[in-house]
């Protein structure tokens, strides 16, 4: 089931990431994306982990509300994910682990695809690895709420094949901020997710038509 679809995704992240191009995109207007390599003793290295599964007809992916009273990113949404730990034998290790512990997601089920771009956070410090991965049937998600305010479910093809942009102004930590944001019903997409959702949106255009790609069984 899905064959095809996982074979396009794989040939497509092979062909290339856009990266900065895709990240740019979504940032608040007149801001540019900066690096970290000139503040590498304040990095703080973390994973998120961009799973998708079938249901229906349809390909799911997974994101997450954090809670308002969280820390980092209070009240946002996010990719199920987390910083780096010290038990943690690879970035890639940290993704899996920190989706089992928020959503409940059994890694034996769990295959990962591939690694979209790397993120420089510049607020929080985080520097983020998105990994790619699939599992075959939807999850039998188990929500941590001291980690997770809300679990949102939604269908790729309808995203991909209506990507709206929109802007608004938004108080964050840093003071009233222009944004660039994904509406999703009554949800506001913006910032990192923003970011890393578009270089997957990006390489999801490469395979949508394809047939038995996004939205058929194959």
């Amino acid at each position: 089931m899905y064959s095809s679809f996982l074979t396009y995704l794989k040939e497509a992240l092979h062909e290339g990431l856009s990266g900065v191009e895709a990240h740019q995109k979504m940032l608040p207007p007149g801001r540019r994306l900066k690096t970290h390599e000139n503040e590498l003793s304040l990095v703080k290295p973390s994973s998120v982990l961009l799973l998708l599964y079938p249901e229906g007809d349809q390909i799911f992916i997974c994101l997450i509300k954090r809670p308002s009273t969280m820390k980092h990113h209070p009240g946002q949404i996010s990719f199920p994910g987390g910083k780096v730990e010290k038990e943690d034998t690879s970035v890639e290790m940290t993704a899996i682990r920190e989706a089992q512990e928020e959503v409940g997601i059994d890694p034996s089920y769990i295959r990962i695809i591939g690694k979209l771009s790397e993120l420089y956070v510049e607020v929080s410090k985080f520097l983020i690895h998105p990994f790619l991965a699939w599992t075959d049937h939807k999850p039998n998600f188990l929500v941590n709420k001291a980690e997770v305010e809300e679990l949102i479910l939604f269908p790729l093809s309808d995203f991909v094949a209506n990507e709206t942009i929109m802007e608004t102004d938004l108080d964050t930590i840093t003071g009233r901020l222009r944004i660039r944001y994904y509406p999703f019903n009554s949800q506001i997409i913006w910032g990192a997710t923003a970011m890393i959702l578009s270089e997957l949106i990006e390489i999801l255009k490469k395979i949508q038509g394809r047939p038995l790609s996004l939205g058929s069984k194959g």
